[in-house]
């Protein structure tokens, strides 16, 4: 189970969790009009460096103090937090169209191998968040293949209205470095005779 904290620093940090997040997926020109998709997420979590976006507040903040805008940041990495029974279900990104796939419960209330690796965190796709019962969240799954940039200006703006909680500092450094493990991780060319279900 994880710790958060809901009481919200004035600046954005890693592990904050924020609610009605949208996704710009495309812009297309049609004549003399734009079309923009927006995906809106329901709930995504900050996964920059805490640091960084230490670094950040304190350059634009403070700025009669910095010499130069070498620290500021751009954008903010996210990631979507998913009902975790819609990603065991595999019905987590249905509203898009996106079949995705399913993962055995298992029989007679025992999990399944790949349930119960998921649960515990052993499959380096994905990152289990179990929140406490008296938690307004239910538990969550983050899928460090789903990840995108927001500006940090207009983050820190939705912050302001849809700050739900922050994941507490042990918990999220686990995140960031279970994220950076599988970001990192050495592509090999796909082997016919292997399973590619969890990569």
């Amino acid at each position: 189970m994880i710790e958060v904290n809901y009481s919200s620093s004035e600046r954005l940090c890693q592990g904050d969790v924020i609610k009605n997040v949208h996704y710009i997926q495309k812009i297309e020109e049609l004549e003399e009009n734009l079309k923009i998709t927006i995906i809106d997420f329901p709930l995504v979590v900050i996964l920059t460096q805490d640091c960084d976006l230490e670094r950040d507040y304190k350059n634009r903040f403070d700025a009669e103090n910095i010499k130069n805008d070498d620290k500021k940041l751009i954008s903010a990495l996210v990631a979507p937090l998913y009902v975790s029974e819609q990603v065991i279900a595999g019905t987590h990104l249905e509203e898009l169209g996106l079949k995705m796939q399913q993962i055995p419960k298992g029989k007679r209330r025992k999990p399944s191998t790949r349930l119960n690796n998921l649960i515990k965190n052993e499959t380096p796709r994905y990152h289990y968040l179990k929140f406490s019962p008296d938690s307004p969240i239910a538990d969550r799954i983050i899928d460090f293949k789903h990840y995108f940039s927001v500006n940090v200006e207009h983050l820190e703006q939705l912050k302001k209205d849809n700050f739900i909680c922050q994941v507490r500092e042990l918990y999220r450094e686990d995140i960031s470095q279970r994220f950076a493990n599988y970001l990192s991780r050495i592509g090999l060319p796909p082997d016919e005779t292997s399973s590619s279900r969890d990569s």
